[in-house]
C-alpha cells in the first residue's frame, strides 16, 4: 500500500531493516510554508532512522497523519517506509518543496 501525502511518500512494508530509533513525530518540515508533516498521537508511533531512509512504525491500533494544507491520512498498525517526492527538471533531479 503506497500513500501520499503532499510531497511526502508512505509505503507499508512488512519488516522493519536494522534502524535507529529517532525522537519526535515530524517526517518533514515545509521549506516555503514551516508547516510540518507530522503525527497526532505520539504515543502512537516511533519514528526510526536507516541510513538516508525514514520508517515509522504505527504501534497502536492506528495513528493519524497530519498538514495544515491536506487532508489527514490513517494509517493502520505496522511498519511503513517514508520518503520526499522528487521532481525532474532538465538541471537536476530535485525535492519536491511544500
Amino acid at each position: 500500500m503506497l500513500y501520499r501525502h503532499g510531497d511526502v511518500l508512505v509505503q507499508r512494508v512488512q519488516v522493519l531493516p536494522s534502524a535507529h530509533p529517532r525522537p519526535g513525530v515530524t517526517l518533514a518540515r515545509g521549506e516555503v510554508t514551516g508547516h510540518s508533516h507530522r503525527f497526532s498521537q505520539a504515543a502512537q508511533v516511533q519514528l526510526y532512522q536507516a541510513g538516508a531512509e525514514t520508517f515509522v512504525e504505527v504501534l497502536g491500533e492506528r495513528a493519524d497523519l497530519i498538514h495544515e494544507e491536506h487532508r489527514t491520512i490513517t494509517l493502520p498498525r505496522g511498519y511503513y517506509r517514508v520518503w520526499m517526492q522528487r521532481e525532474y527538471s532538465p538541471e537536476a533531479i530535485r525535492r519536491v518543496l511544500d
